[in-house]
């Protein structure tokens, strides 16, 4: 492995771990907090118990995504220091606001973890709602900073120099809503089915129901309402990177040639020798229509960049593809568990209804991972776009493929312990009633 794939590789894993700690870490505990506020409402201490257990779910993610984090900023440093000697002093009040809201998350989360008793019931739920709101605005800070690499605004590059400097012109870029908007809705999306899946698993094997059936509804509720509102914002973020980054785009949809009427293509395997699409399934003018808003605009394809400028197309149309498929499948979930709730809750007891979730469960951070492929990918060669390459980024020390080894590793260790003591957490849900005597889920 030479060392610029070794480096590429060890960002690549590093954010690929860290994305999944970064959600979970930012979304629990908003479904603490609701969980909480039911308990102080009704005094049901299934609210309780479920607030104490989802807040030690966020005590470990919090330390992990820490941890992946630190390391991270790290790498910036150490395996693109061209891109951080010259980004650096541009992007970095989001970093430096991110670090206030970490810190702001981390006081607040002592608060509320030894504040059981101690404190006023609601200025203890209070904490835990600012835990939530810090943790999600580090994650937005952290995507704005991502956003300003896929629309680089705040400077003027004089003699190679990073000149004229406006850090809230480069902080609030013109992709930072679009690409902070899709990404808060994916890891709502994510988290909510990652954990109504669990609970749906234990509801199926007749485990402290009540317990269980509670915590699946707050759960269920959150990814359902982010899976439904997910197609609008990725509308909003394709409208977006067909302007500004059409490349882009051209990648995603496999498409090679500029024309009118352009189709949107579903699956099918690019053949980049020969500019074209097998086995696909091709909707007419219907890609125009996403760009456009009409269905006979013209839509830039892959013909039109040049050839040293072209990103992976195979990668990041697979990549595309497996969002969207995902996407739309948890859209068709979410409707269902919103039929159930109106017109057939008995069917929240049935067993096929119940694997549903639990398929889902993984499926949200695939679509996730699967979207950042999509970002980061798509975006190359350029580390910023269209002012530095990723090649031109890279250090030029050697021996980068022995640290992507040993962070592989040390990933791969943290993440074993993470599964580990979720395994434990989740075995130690106290038994809150007879699992014979109460089979039903409680509506």
């Amino acid at each position: 492995m030479d060392d610029f794939l070794a480096a590429r590789s060890q960002m690549a894993l590093s954010l690929g771990f860290h994305i999944i700690y970064a959600c979970i870490g930012m979304v629990m505990p908003f479904f603490m907090a609701v969980s909480h506020y039911r308990w102080l409402k009704t005094d049901d201490d299934n609210f309780k118990n479920i607030t104490k257990a989802w807040s030690k779910g966020v005590a470990i993610f919090f330390a992990t995504g820490a941890v992946s984090g630190t390391m991270l900023s790290f790498e910036l440093g150490l395996l693109w220091p061209n891109f951080m000697e010259h980004a650096g002093p541009v992007f970095g009040m989001p970093f430096s606001l991110e670090g206030t809201a970490f810190f702001i998350e981390a006081i607040a989360l002592g608060f509320f973890l030894y504040g059981w008793d101690r404190f006023n019931r609601w200025f203890h739920w209070f904490t835990g709602v600012v835990v939530g709101i810090s943790g999600l605005a580090s994650g937005i800070l952290v995507v704005s900073a991502n956003a300003w690499m896929n629309s680089p605004a705040g400077f003027d590059v004089q003699n190679g120099e990073f000149v004229n400097v406006d850090p809230m012109a480069a902080m609030f870029n013109e992709a930072w809503f679009t690409q902070a908007l899709h990404m808060t809705l994916a890891a709502f999306a994510a988290t909510g089915f990652a954990v109504a899946g669990v609970h749906a698993f234990m509801i199926m094997r007749k485990q402290n129901v009540a317990f269980h059936a509670r915590a699946f509804k707050i759960a269920a509720s959150f990814g359902a309402v982010a899976a439904l509102l997910q197609p609008l914002s990725g509308d909003l973020s394709a409208k977006d990177v067909a302007v500004r980054q059409p490349a882009k785009l051209a990648a995603m949809e496999a498409h090679f040639h500029t024309e009118a009427s352009a189709p949107l293509i579903i699956g099918g395997l690019p053949d980049e020798a020969n500019k074209k699409v097998d086995y696909a399934i091709k909707l007419p003018g219907m890609l125009s229509f996403l760009v456009h808003g009409n269905f006979t605009g013209v839509v830039e394809g892959l013909d039109k960049i040049p050839a040293e400028e072209l990103p992976p197309v195979t990668v990041t149309h697979f990549a595309f593809q497996i969002m969207v498929g995902i996407g739309m499948f948890l859209v068709l979930v979410s409707l269902l568990y919103f039929g159930t709730l109106w017109r057939k809750k008995s069917w929240l007891n049935n067993r096929l209804f119940l694997w549903l979730f639990i398929i889902a469960t993984p499926l949200g951070f695939l679509a996730v991972e699967a979207g950042w492929v999509v970002t980061e990918v798509g975006r190359q060669p350029w580390i910023i776009y269209g002012i530095m390459r990723t090649s031109d980024a890279v250090t030029p020390m050697p021996g980068i493929a022995y640290s992507f080894y040993l962070f592989t590793a040390i990933y791969v260790s943290l993440s074993v312990l993470v599964i580990f003591l979720l395994y434990r957490q989740i075995k130690m849900v106290p038994v809150l009633y007879d699992a014979k005597k109460e089979s039903q889920i409680p509506s």
